[in-house]
């Protein structure tokens, strides 16, 4: 078993990615903190887009969307608003058959929506994620209030809004293509059953060739051969697969969820134990309230877990987004904000895995 325990932030496909590793392998993953998220953008579409704006990633020193609109606030301090109307063409494709707007297979789930500015609507799930929560209120790395009725109304609006708009998008997709597997309704027996059929040819002909592919890197890490290559776009596989061998298939977020996961979608937000709405009382670098990068902090500066996964820039690509662990809080800082393009969160798993191996 590995000494490592780690916490990992992560989109609710991300997640979901996590919570299949903790469920079927010996996952070091520790901690999960979901992010709220509508979709994220391909970098390349981005970079494309811009330029109809006469703009450059490196131009940009943040993004925040709201409120229609993609804000970029730029090095010189001007700020340029794109409709979101113009980005959903740059939109990747997985993001619009995820029903899920809050990571609900979190311990703990961040956002915006709900909250006023500066603050972050916070919902935990589970009772490791309350003590955390009430640790770092105690020890005053946050401050905490109920959520109004008001406030949860237009959170739980938006969660369902994402629902049905994206299960008529599947609807449309399962007409004209394959099924969406994920969304499968099935017994644990027909899940194993499937899985133990399954090897990357089922992954790439049923998720990666579909669109469907999130590029968590899920597959790259749970390979037990290290077989399993993730590029800018997609999983390839680097030699024959064994027979024997259903990892990539049996983790990937975009197949078969096992019951205890998956939602049957009558919860816009998921199960929860309660809602807030928080602050940070000790980072004001980040988004939103700083919420992610203070809970973080608690959780390394308490050694509630040894190491942290962040997604960080590229020195010499602007805005493209890197996974590496730490267990340094400057480092936590540094990456605070979202970057809305996505990379494989779980590539530097590999390194401990090698480790315990």
């Amino acid at each position: 078993m590995s000494e490592h325990r780690i916490a990992m932030v992560g989109t609710p496909c991300e997640i979901m990615a996590a919570s299949k590793l903790q469920y079927y392998t010996d996952s070091p993953i520790d901690v999960k903190l979901g992010l709220f998220c509508m979709e994220n953008f391909s970098y390349r579409y981005f970079e494309n887009l811009l330029k109809e704006y006469d703009l450059k990633m490196d131009d940009i020193e943040k993004f925040q969307i709201e409120k229609g609109f993609v804000f970029l606030l730029l090095k010189t301090k001007e700020t340029v608003k794109i409709p979101l109307s113009v980005a959903k063409r740059i939109i990747r494709k997985n993001c619009n058959i995820c029903v899920e707007l809050t990571s609900e297979t979190s311990d703990i789930s961040i956002g915006s929506i709900g909250s006023q500015d500066g603050w972050s609507t916070l919902i935990v799930r589970t009772k490791k994620g309350e003590e955390i929560i009430n640790g770092a209120i105690k020890q005053e790395f946050i401050e905490a209030k109920d959520l109004t009725e008001s406030q949860f109304k237009l959170l739980n609006k938006i969660a369902e809004s994402k629902i049905n708009k994206n299960l008529e998008t599947i609807e449309r997709r399962e007409f004209l293509a394959r099924p969406v597997l994920y969304q499968r309704t099935k017994s644990e027996e027909s899940i194993n059953k499937d899985i133990s059929e399954s090897n990357f040819q089922d992954l790439k002909s049923n998720v990666i060739d579909v669109g469907a592919c999130v590029l968590c890197g899920a597959c790259e890490y749970a390979c037990p051969d290290d077989l399993i290559k993730i590029d800018d776009t997609k999983p390839i596989m680097r030699s024959e697969c064994p027979d024997d061998c259903h990892a990539c298939f049996t983790v990937c977020p975009r197949t078969f969820i096992p019951e205890d996961l998956r939602n049957d979608n009558s919860k816009p937000v998921g199960d929860f134990m309660k809602i807030l709405t928080v602050r940070s009382l000790k980072h004001t670098q980040g988004q939103d309230g700083s919420i992610v990068t203070t809970l973080l902090d608690y959780l390394l500066t308490n050694k509630i877990v040894t190491e942290a996964i962040i997604v960080d820039k590229e020195d010499h690509l602007a805005w493209k987004p890197y996974a590496k662990l730490t267990n340094a809080i400057d480092d936590v800082v540094k990456s605070g904000g979202t970057k809305y393009s996505v990379c494989p969160v779980f590539k530097p798993l590999r390194d401990i895995k090698e480790e315990v191996n």
